[in-house]
């Protein structure tokens, strides 16, 4: 099975503080991968090293996608490899529509000219899977978006640019429960219909429900301690990470 994700060795520091030690990594393709710990464990960190946010520095260590080394690679450039990053807080961005957005952020993805008929067919088809209402497409990207919106609108980015590997950064934090079946249908839906691999960062088990994992690993004091399949997850839904710390 072709390795879509390895990480080797990977330090990370963010102002000058070292947050990663040493993290070792590989996702596998079409494989979902839970990565859980405490507030402060270096989750969030780990997926912002993978999608080259510039604000975490890699003192050392390699991030390998799809047998390429993307350790030094732009984020834009990582992007259009097919590497995405669901915010835990998705931005607003005022004056850009969310179709405007979605369809320039395809033709990056896709290195070409998308004709509008075939956009709009594919938005609309996908903004159904999320049971999202069409006029939120010419509404300002995320401007005056609940939470829950902010969140779908995330997940449709993720069913049109059909990425090989998708990092969820706390994409069911602080949603309702008809919020997080949506959600939850939005990346069944992305894993049956591209057959991608996603890197789940989260402290609740609550949108791993309706999804097949295929391991787990918790991260405590920035190592990953202990890995483990799915049924790591119920072990800290009944201990929590006490046992891990």
């Amino acid at each position: 099975m072709e390795n879509v994700l390895t990480v080797e060795k990977l330090n990370v520091s963010v102002n000058g503080k070292q947050i990663l030690h040493d993290i070792d990594l590989t996702v596998n393709n079409g494989e979902v991968h839970v990565l859980m710990g405490p507030n402060g464990a270096g989750k969030s960190t780990l997926g912002n090293a993978v999608v080259g946010n510039p604000a975490y520095t890699v003192e050392s260590g390699h991030i390998f996608f799809e047998g390429s080394d993307i350790t030094n690679d732009s984020p834009d450039k990582r992007a259009r490899a097919g590497v995405f990053l669901s915010f835990q807080n998705p931005p607003e961005i005022g004056g850009v529509t969310l179709s405007s957005f979605l369809r320039t952020a395809l033709e990056q993805r896709r290195g070409e000219r998308v004709k509008l008929w075939e956009f709009k067919k594919e938005l609309k088809a996908a903004m159904e899977v999320l049971e999202m209402d069409p006029s939120y497409a010419e509404r300002e990207l995320n401007v005056g978006f609940s939470g829950g919106e902010k969140k779908k609108s995330e997940i449709l980015q993720l069913l049109l640019l059909k990425p090989s590997l998708a990092v969820l950064d706390e994409t069911d934090s602080g949603l309702d429960v008809d919020a997080v079946r949506l959600v939850s249908k939005g990346i069944k839906e992305y894993m049956e219909s591209c057959g991608g691999s996603l890197l789940v960062i989260t402290h609740s088990t609550r949108i791993l429900e309706a999804i097949n994992v295929d391991r787990t690993h918790v991260i405590v004091g920035g190592k990953i301690v202990t890995s483990g399949g799915a049924e790591l997850v119920a072990r800290i839904n009944e201990n929590g990470f006490n046992e891990f710390e």
